[in-house]
């Protein structure tokens, strides 16, 4: 695609975008307030919308830990970034998650039916071949969802008869973070093993249309369809900073970077100060809901922010979550990349994250994927 269409779509989409915001507009008592979907949210209304989210409970140890018995995998010595997901038809919860084997990183899917206790791993997608734009790893997480509201069921969604992921991208194997230059596209027919959709990036650190902010790497996809577009909210880094932007599509292959990306930039002196990455977007009522990680006062904590159309969005700058909370000492160094489920059976929200201890001598810090409940959790099956 030619740069000059690819502007020439951007605007036509950009144009739907803040038309719906304008539609979103008129609901809640904050729209009266702040016509303007470009204002930031008062404090108050920061305050009133994150108070659902605060005041978690600890699961004691990681419920994947850090080196898991993966089928064909040795020397597996960090798990990280989590996605809960459910396939249609099938009772069970699913976590795709990565593995770093010191080459480089491969995901995989455990099985639940508690939401506690995983088991049954598989590999859902392995290493690019090589000289490919995914040869240094895959690290599957952007799943296409039926829905984003914020207590509904993580039910995959099908489009044109194939489940559809994001992916994050490395091109080189040999070490830990080898830069990632994109995503890739990844299709599956039953919701556990994926295969690649093409050969080629869908997101690059060479498009013509990427921006400063993200001209150095780009990480983790948050896949969204609305209102028949599609919406990649992923952070990216320039330098020793991390952001978060969102690009758009009509296909699932061909994107287009938002222009006047970051829409959640980091904060100086704040608790993403260097780090506003890995956003996760929800749908809450009458507006939408943000989950994110930030880097700052020497820990990484779980944040969030919200937004009444998508694409200007107010950071709570109290963490949700500060590394270090649990008592046990399992997210000591970190504590980041969420995934966000709720069970109503218990009425009781699912904060999976990656939990990092900071082992000594151990370059992942010993992560692996750790819990905490909005309420406190009964007796589950062992």
């Amino acid at each position: 695609m030619k740069l000059p269409d690819k502007h020439l779509k951007a605007g036509c989409l950009i144009g739907l975008v803040l038309a719906l915001a304008s539609a979103e507009m008129g609901h809640g008592a904050e729209a009266k307030v702040a016509a303007d979907p470009c204002q930031p949210l008062s404090a108050a209304t920061l305050v009133q919308w994150s108070a659902p989210f605060r005041n978690w409970h600890y699961w004691p140890t990681h419920v994947i830990p850090a080196s898991p018995p993966l089928p064909g995998a040795t020397n597996v010595i960090g798990t990280d970034i989590p996605t809960v997901y459910q396939i249609p038809g099938d009772d069970k919860w699913y976590m795709g998650f990565v593995a770093f084997d010191g080459r480089g990183y491969q995901s995989y899917v455990a099985g639940s039916t508690d939401l506690v206790h995983w088991s049954h791993y598989r590999l859902a997608l392995g290493y690019g071949p090589e000289g490919g734009f995914d040869h240094g790893g895959c690290t599957l997480g952007g799943f296409l969802l039926e829905s984003y509201d914020l207590k509904a069921p993580r039910l995959l969604q099908k489009w044109r008869g194939r489940y559809w992921s994001l992916y994050g991208a490395y091109a080189q194997q040999g070490g830990y973070e080898q830069h990632p230059d994109g995503q890739g596209l990844a299709e599956s027919s039953d919701g556990l093993t994926w295969h690649r959709a093409q050969e080629q990036p869908v997101l690059s650190i060479h498009d013509p249309d990427c921006g400063e902010w993200e001209s150095d790497r780009i990480y983790m996809p948050w896949l969204m369809k609305y209102r028949g577009r599609f919406f990649d909210f992923y952070n990216a880094a320039h330098k020793h900073h991390e952001q978060s932007g969102v690009a758009f599509s009509t296909d699932l292959t061909q994107w287009i970077h938002y222009p006047a990306n970051p829409v959640l930039p980091d904060h100086a002196g704040g608790y993403d100060a260097a780090f506003a990455s890995d956003p996760k977007v929800y749908r809450d009522g009458d507006h939408w809901t943000m989950f994110y990680f930030g880097v700052g006062h020497h820990t990484a904590s779980i944040m969030v922010a919200f937004s009444r159309d998508l694409m200007h969005w107010t950071s709570d700058p109290i963490p949700l979550y500060k590394g270090g909370g649990n008592p046990s000492g399992l997210d000591q160094q970190y504590a980041h990349k969420v995934s966000l489920v709720y069970n109503p059976k218990n009425d009781t929200f699912y904060m999976f994250y990656c939990a990092v201890p900071g082992k000594k001598g151990v370059i992942t810090g010993g992560r692996g994927i750790g819990l905490i409940t909005s309420k406190p959790l009964e007796k589950v099956s062992d």
